[in-house]
């Protein structure tokens, strides 16, 4: 079995229907990983440590997925020094907007690269854009992802137009 390179962390199991997306795209580009539940509020010191360990394991960028309050990614940029990819969730009265701040708003030194609310698709390609400066073969894949995301287009222009 080889070693995970991406750790997908969500604060809830409500989180996985989302979240689910990233390791959907982190499989079709043949990137290792590893998907867990862990709660920055209701299991502090797990998330810590899944933080903190998550470099002597081989982990290369970390992936956190929170609504509402959203402080799983900030609490685990906090542990480690890995890149941390936030997905802030939609949930609660205000369907995203506060899991948004709250991962795109972190302290000096404390980064949190923050894609869209419920982007976790984006979050799994920009873990691989990460990965790609180390592997080309996941260079590769990217390249080709997006050469045939341009002939779609392209194919569907030129059934539209007629031409």
């Amino acid at each position: 079995m080889v070693a995970p390179k991406v750790l997908i962390l969500m604060g809830s199991d409500s989180d996985l229907p989302v979240m689910k997306k990233a390791g959907e795209v982190l499989k079709e580009m043949e990137v290792p990983y590893e998907i867990h539940i862990s709660s920055a509020h209701r299991l502090p010191d797990r998330t810590a440590d899944f933080a903190k360990k998550a470099r002597e394991r081989g982990i290369e960028v970390i992936i956190c997925g929170a609504g509402m309050a959203a402080h799983l990614a900030g609490v685990v940029s906090a542990n480690t020094t890995l890149p941390v990819i936030g997905v802030p969730l939609a949930s609660g009265a205000l369907n995203g907007v506060d899991a948004l701040y709250s991962t795109v708003m972190m302290p000096p030194g404390i980064p949190v690269a923050t894609v869209a609310i419920d982007g976790a698709k984006n979050a799994g390609y920009l873990a691989c854009s990460i990965l790609s400066i180390k592997y080309p073969d996941i260079a590769k894949k990217l390249e080709e992802f997006r050469e045939k995301t341009r002939e779609t287009l392209l194919k569907k222009d030129e059934e539209l137009s007629g031409s």
